[in-house]
């Protein structure tokens, strides 16, 4: 691995979910500039990666906003800012302290030293938590899929989908009104989900748009190998029942990896980093963590509530980053300004 001569910045957000690119935003507002690094190819984290037109309810003012449209909107506002991106790289050490400053170096051979280093990686990096079905490697890729990219490609198409979080419950109410048919597999009636779109799910149920196999698991594929036919599940009392199917789509979570950020000091326990919540700082101090990664008090795992952290943790960043230089700045009523003033501090540039 080559190393490249170091770059130097206020703040290094590690993530470029949407938490990571508010977090550009909130940063860019008091004048600090970052650089931003992702394992991802693209900004937007599972977002844009695994589901761009899943609609989301819960951001203020939208009622209904799709994935891709919410990224595509906090890059917009990030722009003005000039964030750095080092994209398809993962940061393989964190080295320094909060008053010497940082410096990280990313499997690419990028190094940065910064004043802070700011953790918005989700639950790190992820992959599909796959079911243990004889032959799935066949049909993985076009008859089983882990995402949806595009609704259109489920446009008449008899989908099962297997789950009963958020995710397979959004799914099942989104794909009923463009598929030929949803049935949705879950090894028990309750859903882990939230209320209105499980009340919404129902509502379609009665009314015969979706099929609720409850309680049932998946058993098996039925197929030439190639194209799937159908999807066998069985009963929790052993009886079996075969559903007729073009794709499955298995929504059993995500497999985290928080990889190297796992020996950093940052006070990690069951896959999240405990962090203080008045200031989003982890046991380390000076380096921050928002969003999903983050464990405390009363956390909830929300978009909403990462974009207030994001927030927060800015504010604290500021201090490092511009230590005895007072901030006048409380309020989000003010136009910010369309390119960041020039940065002061020695560790930026």
């Amino acid at each position: 691995m080559t190393v490249s001569p170091p770059l130097t910045t206020d703040v290094v957000i590690i993530g470029a979910g949407p938490v990571g690119l508010f977090a550009i935003f909130q940063c860019g507002m008091l004048g600090l500039r970052a650089h931003v690094v992702d394992t991802l190819d693209t900004p937007g984290g599972q977002c844009a990666a695994l589901y761009p037109e899943k609609p989301i309810y819960d951001i203020p003012s939208r009622p209904e906003v799709l994935a891709g449209d919410l990224i595509a909107g906090l890059e917009a506002q990030a722009r003005p800012f000039d964030p750095v991106f080092h994209l398809g790289q993962t940061v393989e050490t964190l080295e320094g302290t909060a008053d010497e400053g940082f410096t990280v170096t990313t499997s690419a051979g990028t190094v940065i030293c910064a004043s802070a280093v700011m953790i918005a990686a989700g639950g790190g990096s992820f992959g599909p938590n796959r079911p243990p079905l004889d032959g799935l490697s066949a049909y993985e890729g076009h008859a089983v899929v882990y995402s949806v990219q595009r609704k259109e490609d489920f446009r008449d198409r008899r989908v099962v989908i297997a789950g009963g979080g958020d995710s397979a419950v959004d799914w099942a109410v989104a794909l009923a009104d463009v598929a030929a048919s949803v049935a949705v597999v879950h090894r028990r009636p309750k859903f882990r989900a939230a209320p209105d779109m499980v009340a919404r799910m129902t509502t379609l149920a009665e009314s015969g748009r979706i099929d609720l196999v409850t309680p049932y698991q998946l058993a098996g594929l039925d197929g030439d190998g190639g194209a799937l036919s159908g999807v066998l599940v069985r009963h929790t009392d052993g009886s079996s029942r075969r559903l007729e199917a073009d794709i499955l789509l298995p929504l059993f979570g995500l497999r985290m990896d928080l990889g190297p950020l796992a020996s950093w000091g940052l006070g990690i326990d069951k896959g999240h980093v405990a962090v203080n919540p008045a200031t989003l700082e982890t046991a380390r101090p000076g380096v921050f963590a928002i969003g999903d990664i983050t464990h405390y008090p009363g956390k909830l795992k929300l978009i909403l509530c990462g974009f207030a952290e994001a927030a927060m943790a800015a504010h604290q960043v500021f201090a490092l980053a511009r230590p005895g230089e007072a901030l006048h700045f409380e309020h989000s009523t003010s136009k910010p300004p369309a390119v960041p003033r020039p940065c002061n501090s020695a560790m930026a540039s």
